[in-house]
């Protein structure tokens, strides 16, 4: 009777053991361009780089029309400078954006309520004017900027506590 190819032969043929390449492969180096040589860069105006963040956009579509907007405040200049908040918030978590990510975003700057301080109103104003437009792209990131990670980091009820106790504190006002 015949046997497989993989059965061996000789049972008391030694065992093979492991010998390596001929040579050691060169390491890999980027070379192509558009790829990082280093460490992700950080800074002002850079953005931070999350999972999935466009789902924040997707969160602010359902409900933008709760939100209490000034005089002057737009919808899309709105849902598109709280979305990028938001996708701000998770990407520091190093996850794709929920619910609360919005929340604190509308709670900070005070899109929840209808009764907003005079001085907030018209940072708000200021901040999101027009930034709905792809060609004001620098304004987005300098109206994210102007929230703090250690802000966002916090949980809804503190955000809520603390803009509450003094809505300035949340904000980053040494870039506005």
């Amino acid at each position: 009777m015949g046997a497989p190819t993989y059965i061996v032969e000789n049972p008391v043929q030694p065992a093979r053991s492991y010998t390596s390449a001929p040579r050691v492969p060169t390491p890999w180096k980027p070379g192509r361009p558009g790829e990082l040589n280093g460490p992700q860069p950080w800074g002002d105006q850079l953005g931070t780089p999350g999972p999935d963040t466009g789902y924040a956009l997707k969160l602010v579509e359902r409900c933008v029309d709760e939100l209490t907007l000034g005089a002057g405040e737009h919808r899309d200049d709105v849902a598109s400078g709280l979305a990028a908040v938001a996708a701000k918030r998770a990407a520091s978590y190093g996850r794709a954006p929920v619910r609360h990510d919005l929340d604190v975003a509308v709670t900070i700057w005070g899109f929840g309520s209808s009764s907003v301080d005079p001085e907030l109103a018209e940072l708000r104003r200021r901040a999101f004017e027009g930034i709905a437009d792809p060609h004001h792209y620098q304004a987005r990131r300098a109206l994210v900027d102007l929230v703090p990670e250690a802000s966002l980091r916090q949980t809804p009820g503190a955000v809520a506590e603390a803009h509450a106790a003094d809505w300035r504190s949340l904000f980053d006002l040494g870039q506005a």
